[in-house]
């Protein structure tokens, strides 16, 4: 039995080992070590093919003579229930079974039925995460990092992550910004979360809201104590023109560029309403940039930011064009709130350091770009591929909102919406209806459900689930298409 007592950076071999948790507790150190190595492996704790400490570092840390732990390996090996290879050390044996009864599922977890294919919006293509690319810039922020790097950190970020996206947004999408203007967060959820922090302790009393939008966003607003005041929806965008009329709103929450989950853009008429609002009345417009980098069929529309920087706050993050799980988004906030946003961050930068440095090194030697550029044309594909199969299968379903983002949306007829996700979900499809996203306000009348749709995440499924899914979704809308022309 090998056990390769040397050193490793200058440490004796027992301080460069790896911890192992037991609790001998039959009478005698050798049948205690024996049963607590022998319930370890029972209940998974080691895994079949788990690598032990060696013996003098496993003697090292319980206390025991090294020969104790030497021949209760020695037994174990007899026993079966271990193995040892010259070179390789001693392990569990490959067929050492787990013997710990799984629990019965609790009612949830068998009720919890996971499709076969999802078209959900709100996330990219993660399967066209760009692995190679991003680990490349790892190792270079990695070796140029300074020592400073791993502190703390500035509460607003890591300066040159800061830098490389004022550059980015100042050509990519006209935001008026300096580095100094840029805070990193963990997230969109946490920049709202930050700025809702700031605007109660200003005495900000409401907060407007699109109608149509992301329930979570809406959560973040109220539980932060601010009122919600919803805003309709149009072909035109956001009726900005209504902010007016509401006389305790301090912000308002908006998508301009590619409303969600509508996909309509602000028209300009309006983009000026929500300027023209602010400034008359002190309030801020929070932007949420959440895909502005895909579009389609038209000129990319620019950020509303750019035409008041002192009057809105710009939010954008790389969980569409890249990936949620990095957990890194960014503001641009009116210079005079930074102090209270930093002091809301509390003091510390929540961001993974090496994440920021990563994404730095990513945009500035044009690896953003060229993934961004990448994406937009399989994206597009994607939705060409959506747009051709429902002409051709479900011609009586009309597309809308597709000249830009990941999302489109589909048109049904009234009160079939349920319906159509029920059938879906009996096909192991998984999508999502447009009352989904609706705010809904007891007793208003202009906010009462006035469509019923399909919001298709066309972006979601990897290539080779794309098919089947596409498939799948076109099956339903034709039953239904079907079923509505049948006669009762």
């Amino acid at each position: 039995m090998s056990d390769q007592w040397a050193t490793y950076d200058g440490e004796p071999a027992a301080s460069a080992g790896f911890d192992l948790h037991l609790e001998p507790s039959a009478p005698g150190l050798r049948a205690g070590l024996m049963d607590a190595l022998r319930e370890a492996v029972r209940t998974g704790r080691l895994a079949p093919g788990a690598r032990l400490p060696s013996s003098r570092s496993l003697a090292a840390d319980l206390g025991v003579a090294r020969n104790t732990v030497a021949n209760s390996y020695a037994d174990l090996i007899a026993e079966g229930w271990l193995v040892a290879e010259q070179g390789s050390g001693t392990r569990v044996a490959g067929r050492a079974q787990l013997r710990r009864a799984a629990p019965p599922p609790t009612p949830a977890a068998a009720a919890l039925r996971f499709p076969a294919h999802g078209l959900l919006p709100g996330a990219p293509n993660l399967a066209e995460f760009p692995r190679t690319q991003w680990l490349s810039a790892a190792r270079r922020a990695l070796t140029a990092a300074p020592h400073d790097a791993f502190g703390y950190g500035d509460p607003l970020g890591r300066l040159e992550l800061r830098t490389a996206l004022a550059d980015y947004l100042a050509r990519v999408r006209g935001v008026y910004v300096e580095p100094a203007r840029v805070v990193i967060c963990s997230g969109f959820h946490q920049g709202l979360t930050l700025l809702a922090q700031v605007l109660r302790a200003r005495r900000a009393r409401a907060v407007a809201v699109e109608a149509y939008g992301f329930e979570n966003y809406r959560d973040v607003l109220s539980g932060a104590g601010l009122e919600l005041v919803p805003v309709a929806v149009d072909e035109r965008g956001t009726r900005t023109e209504q902010l007016a009329l509401a006389e305790s709103v301090s912000a308002v929450l908006l998508t301009p560029a590619h409303q969600y989950p509508t996909g309509v853009a602000l028209r300009p008429e309006r983009r000026a309403a929500a300027i023209d609002w602010a400034r008359d009345t002190g309030g801020l417009i929070l932007e949420d940039d959440y895909d502005g980098e895909f579009r389609y069929d038209r000129e990319p529309v620019g950020a509303l930011q750019g035409l008041d920087p002192d009057r809105v706050v710009y939010f954008g993050s790389a969980s569409k064009s890249l990936a949620p799980g990095l957990r890194l988004a960014w503001m641009v906030p009116p210079e005079e709130l930074i102090p209270a946003i930093a002091a809301a961050k509390g003091h510390v930068d929540w961001s993974s350091t090496l994440e920021q440095l990563t994404l730095a090194d990513f945009i500035a030697s044009g690896a953003y770009d060229r993934h961004v550029r990448s994406m937009r044309l399989r994206y597009r594909r994607r939705r060409d591929q959506l747009v051709a199969a429902l002409a051709e299968r479900a011609p009586d379903v009309r597309v809308s909102g597709i000249a830009a983002g990941l999302q489109a949306v589909l048109e049904l007829p009234r009160g079939t919406e349920r319906s159509v996700v029920q059938s879906a979900a009996a096909r192991d499809l998984a999508v999502k209806g447009l009352a989904d996203f609706r705010y809904e306000v007891q007793g208003s009348e202009s906010l009462r459900p006035d469509r019923d749709a399909l919001v298709i995440g066309y972006a979601t499924p990897s290539d080779s689930a794309w098919a089947g899914a596409l498939d799948a979704l076109c099956m339903v809308l034709a039953e239904s298409a079907s079923a509505g022309r049948r006669p009762d």
